[in-house]
């Protein structure tokens, strides 16, 4: 039987992280103490509905165990940095049994503040802790940078899996291909770029989990930018037009349902802000969602209330992640039930 990726919805055995150490994203003193403090936050929303596992570098057990709290479990390998969307295993079932899809990592693209010494081996790592056997990939690919319905659709970015940083010389069928045959996937969707802000410092080159996220099977949650002013109200029109004349494996036309983004239009550093509540978490019972302190965080979250009416939508302030590169999808990897 093929094994597939089901999707975020679907029942989860527990949520891996990783602990934020002193690396280039997050320097050292105020900034790594305030990520750090940001990480546990959302580890403990997580931990009110599922069990999480935290990887933490060596050394580091004693500070992460103060902010953690007693109920997060939490294990010793080295690392990097602290993204476990991408460095970790992308788990897959063929419904009796669990293995683990270990992508090749290069630091998103190889980027030049990106270590990836030891978090190439994080995927590979989880999966012996989780006792499943490992499928390697030869394709260059992140967790973030795939979403799927469980029903045999995909979404992809161009600028990720056909960018140049990552795959050189593949092309979009050998791409698809690899996907499918990992994800036990039929069809892609494929969006041309992600948000201007991922393009900066820390960036992803364009993740498609902070623009377009599934929520159910033939119902897509998209990113858009009210804001004349700022580029991503052209690039989230393109994205929303694309998913809207989409259909899915089944044949479905997709349900896009637009999620604004917050009013902010600059960050910390003056550049474009990429803030985006399309980057949750689903857990057990929940909506992990990310919240700004702005004014649409609450339209947002009744949104997802809406959306997920079975589930406690429960807001977590993704600034300081944000700030760093990413937000609260991005930092999460669910490891499905059996």
């Amino acid at each position: 039987m093929t094994y597939r990726m089901p999707p975020e919805w679907a029942p989860h055995e527990r949520t891996w992280m990783a602990w934020p150490g002193p690396n280039p994203t997050f320097a050292s003193g105020a900034e790594l103490d305030g990520a750090r403090a940001a990480w546990a936050a959302v580890a403990r929303a997580v931990r009110r509905f599922e069990p999480v596992t935290v990887v933490v570098g060596p050394g580091q057990e004693e500070g992460a165990r103060a902010l953690l709290g007693p109920d997060v479990e939490i294990t010793v390998r080295p690392l990097d940095d602290a993204w476990m969307r991408d460095i970790g295993p992308t788990f897959v079932t063929d419904g009796g049994r669990l293995a683990a899809v270990d992508w090749t990592f290069n630091g998103w693209g190889a980027q030049g503040w990106a270590r990836w010494e030891h978090d190439r081996h994080i995927a590979r790592g989880v999966a012996e802790l989780a006792g499943v056997p490992v499928h390697a990939s030869p394709l260059v690919n992140e967790g973030g940078a795939i979403h799927v319905d469980g029903e045999g659709t995909v979404l992809l970015t161009e600028t990720v899996q056909l960018g140049k940083e990552r795959n050189p010389g593949w092309s979009r069928q050998a791409v698809e291909d690899e996907i499918h045959a990992r994800l036990g996937t039929e069809k892609a969707i494929w969006l041309p770029r992600g948000l201007t802000g991922d393009y900066g410092t820390y960036g992803t080159l364009g993740h498609v989990d902070i623009v377009a996220a599934f929520a159910r099977p033939g119902v897509v949650v998209a990113h858009v930018q009210p804001d004349p002013s700022h580029p991503d109200h052209e690039v989230t029109r393109e994205t929303t037009a694309i998913l809207r004349a989409a259909t899915d494996a089944r044949g479905r036309s997709l349900d896009v349902v637009e999620i604004a983004a917050p009013t902010v239009l600059r960050d910390e550093d003056g550049g474009w802000a990429d803030y985006s509540y399309i980057n949750h978490y689903l857990c057990n019972g929940a909506v992990i969602l990310c919240s700004f302190d702005d004014p649409r965080d609450e339209e947002a979250a009744a949104a997802f209330r809406a959306l997920f009416p079975d589930r406690e939508v429960t807001p977590v302030d993704a600034r300081t992640i944000f700030a760093s590169g990413g937000g609260i999808h991005c930092i999460t990897q669910q490891q499905p039930r059996i």
